[in-house]
């Protein structure tokens, strides 16, 4: 199964709408607004909030929490390293594998078996993301864990720039 991120462009928060193959709208996302830290509201498309994320604030290199149902599923923490991006993801049996600076990345468990495929669109206006996921089981937690790893990306630009 395949979502489709689109990034709004001017908003004065984050704000993420995601389709289906079809091109249904399937969730959108929405940062709230003059917060400490970032914080990113997954709803359905029945405007039902079905997960959250929030960056600890008083963290030297940026970490994220995942929920999903009221319950912390897991916990992206960028690793420190000099030449890469590089994220371990706590709570979950999964490694980022690939090029995450190019937005271009899997998510595999711990058998070496691909769970999600992420390609980031380029020449688009704002930022566009495809995920390919291999279980629908898995397309809560795989679109959090991508919203995540971008809003890890921004908070890490910020600082650089």
């Amino acid at each position: 199964m395949k979502l489709y991120i689109k990034q709004k462009v001017f908003s004065w928060r984050d704000r993420f709408i995601i389709k289906d193959e079809s091109g249904n709208d399937r969730y959108t996302a929405e940062g709230e607004f003059f917060t400490w830290g970032k914080k990113l509201h997954i709803y359905e498309a029945s405007s039902a909030e079905v997960a959250f994320i929030r960056q600890k604030v008083w963290s030297f290199l940026p970490r994220f929490f995942v929920e999903i149902g009221g319950r912390e599923i897991c916990e992206i923490v960028k690793e420190f390293t000099f030449f890469r991006q590089s994220y371990r993801i706590a709570g979950l049996p999964w490694h980022l594998n690939g090029d995450v600076w190019a937005h271009e990345y899997s998510l595999d468990d711990n058998s070496g078996r691909q769970v999600m495929r992420m390609s980031k669109k380029w020449f688009t206006w704002g930022d566009s993301y495809e995920l390919d996921i291999t279980d629908g089981i898995n397309e809560l937690p795989c679109l959090c864990v991508a919203l995540a790893v971008d809003c890890a990306m921004a908070v890490q630009n910020s600082k650089s720039g």
